[in-house]
């Protein structure tokens, strides 16, 4: 029998985030639109993975709300989690983290040092690429998380009991990489065209390649699971 997941897909626009989740995790996903509203009346499933957003943990928005509400139900019933950018945010906060502004924006693919190997990124190189996109951080991991990954702009990945995080996204295609890049053009974002155009440059096929290395941590996290 396969795993049954909770896709908790936190993404505005959820068609890309659903196509890239589904592709990469081998499970029965059950997928809930929270910014609709949308949010499971249960916990039984085998596990939980919460998506990016553009929204930021500490918005004053009522799907934030309700969904952290069922997130701390879900990880008091010890049920496992994976968390990706806002996700990686919302988990961490709930569990007693803090997550900020940084003021700035990391984006592109980017090089980031594992910490960890085992369980999630197990199989991963000690330095490693990955695309970014992101202006909050986890700035002071939960009590007991260990670190799994990091870079000069802070936490990349943790990890505590059966809840795992990564700043960074390991779904991503180069159609969602270009999309989400080209969505920072104009848009009066404290982020120079000049950068962002550098980051649409770096979207290539070798670094494309590089950075599907770290694609392994969903079968570590379904295998773990298991």
């Amino acid at each position: 029998m396969g795993l049954r997941i909770a896709l908790l897909n936190a993404s505005y626009d959820p068609v890309e985030t659903r196509r890239n989740f589904r592709r990469e995790l081998d499970a029965d996903l059950v997928e809930y639109h929270t910014p609709s509203g949308e949010i499971p009346e249960t916990v039984a499933f085998d596990a939980c993975v919460v998506t990016g957003s553009r929204a930021s943990v500490y918005w004053e928005e009522p799907w934030i709300d309700e969904l952290r509400s069922w997130l701390t139900g879900a990880l008091e019933s010890q049920l496992p989690a994976l968390g990706v950018c806002f996700g990686h945010q919302l988990l961490a906060d709930v569990l007693g983290g803090t997550v900020e502004d940084i003021g700035e924006y990391e984006l592109g693919y980017r090089t980031v040092h594992r910490r960890d190997g085992t369980t999630l990124l197990a199989g991963v190189e000690k330095e490693f690429t990955a695309f970014t996109t992101h202006s909050d951080r986890v700035s002071k991991l939960p009590e007991d998380a260990r670190l799994l990954a990091a870079n000069d702009y802070g936490v990349q990945g943790f990890r505590t009991g059966d809840v795992f995080g990564v700043q960074f996204h390991p779904e991503y295609d180069t159609a969602t990489a270009e999309s989400v890049t080209r969505n920072y053009l104009g848009d009066g974002r404290s982020l120079e065209d000049k950068r962002v155009k550098q980051a649409l440059a770096g979207i290539d096929a070798e670094s494309y390649a590089a950075a599907c290395r770290t694609k392994t941590l969903f079968d570590n996290f379904t295998r773990h699971v298991r």
